[in-house]
């Protein structure tokens, strides 16, 4: 058995954090599917981006748009949406086989309105009558304004991916929203089983704001990171066997599953499966790029490892506080951050 194969056989599916035309028309993408080395893919602005300006794959479509009058965004929903439909259609015969549970495709919001309420709500339910497809995610930022949108978009049954979570303070508004949502489907007499959410906590991108902040030689360099999203999944625990939860679930519906995001290694002298190997553990999703997925493959560790060492977590957290470093500042200034990465790409 593989680290992939043993991975998922402790709960934990691997999403692959990229998206590109031609792995969808060469076969690559559904043989990564078929090999049980991916359960479901995420995309972003940052990765359209890539995929659109730095190769050739869209040229022939970009051409015939551009020559048809359609402005720049115009053509950018199109070719993602056809991207995502593409998608969605290979990893379908994973999501029927597991009823529900993987083979999602996510496509994001424009970053531009990520402090607009309604108008996310609105751009949720075109993307998703777009693309048409019951394994869709449509991911909405974790901000103040994202916060009352995946409630609305949860409640009139739509899958949601919800990104850019970096505080557990925010994480708990996120998995109120969705309890709040599933509630009002039901309060709407409907069925909430084939509704599917996962909750992004970005991970590396943590560490990589708070060890310059550190002194040389601090033991804490490369631990903030993990001990937020442990924290974080404790939070899921607790939430997720309440008596408002048990009301839910007898109703059918799923827990909101905790996504790893940003787990590839952006510091050379930490392990390059760090942030894969520290976060394993049931009900849960890593979503890593090809880099990161080949280096899991090739030499990771397939071990429940989130709920180890949670008190030694919560002292790193106190250590930091007492280093003269807020995590709220940091997940706060990380927020914003991420917004404006994905906005410049769009």
């Amino acid at each position: 058995m593989n680290p992939i194969e043993k991975l998922t056989s402790l709960g934990q599916s691997l999403w692959l954090d990229n998206i590109q035309r031609k792995q969808l028309e060469n076969g690559e993408l559904k043989a990564m599917i078929e090999r049980g080395d991916i359960r479901g893919m995420t995309s972003n602005p940052s990765i359209f981006n890539n995929a659109i300006a730095k190769s050739k794959d869209y040229d022939a479509a970009l051409t015939s748009l551009a020559w048809a009058g359609w402005d720049a965004e115009k053509i950018f929903w199109q070719l993602a949406i056809e991207d995502i439909r593409a998608a969605c259609d290979l990893f379908a015969p994973l999501y029927e086989e597991t009823n529900g549970g993987d083979g999602f495709v996510s496509i994001e919001v424009s970053p531009d309105i990520a402090h607009d309420t309604e108008a996310t709500v609105a751009q949720v339910e075109q993307l998703w009558a777009r693309v048409r497809r019951p394994n869709l995610m449509v991911k909405i930022p974790a901000t103040k304004a994202g916060i009352p949108a995946i409630r609305k978009a949860i409640s009139v049954g739509i899958n949601v991916n919800v990104t850019l979570i970096f505080s557990l303070q925010r994480y708990a508004e996120v998995m109120e929203a969705y309890l709040s949502g599933l509630e009002d489907h039901i309060a709407a007499g409907h069925s909430v089983g084939h509704i599917a959410s996962v909750a992004s906590f970005f991970v590396s991108r943590v560490d990589s704001k708070i060890d310059p902040k550190l002194p040389d030689g601090s033991e804490l360099k490369g631990k903030a990171a993990i001990a937020n999203a442990k924290l974080a999944y404790d939070a899921y625990e607790q939430t997720f066997s309440t008596r408002r939860w048990e009301n839910l679930k007898v109703k059918g519906a799923r827990v909101q599953r905790p996504l790893w995001a940003s787990t590839s290694t952006k510091n050379p002298a930490y392990p390059d499966t760090i942030y894969v190997d520290n976060l394993i553990g049931p009900d849960t999703v890593n979503t890593v790029p090809p880099a990161t997925l080949e280096a899991f493959r090739n030499h990771g560790t397939a071990e429940v490892t989130i709920t180890r060492d949670l008190e030694q977590a919560q002292e790193v957290l106190k250590q930091l506080e007492a280093a003269g470093i807020s995590m709220d500042v940091v997940t706060q200034e990380l927020e914003e951050e991420g917004d404006k990465a994905f906005a410049d790409a769009f």
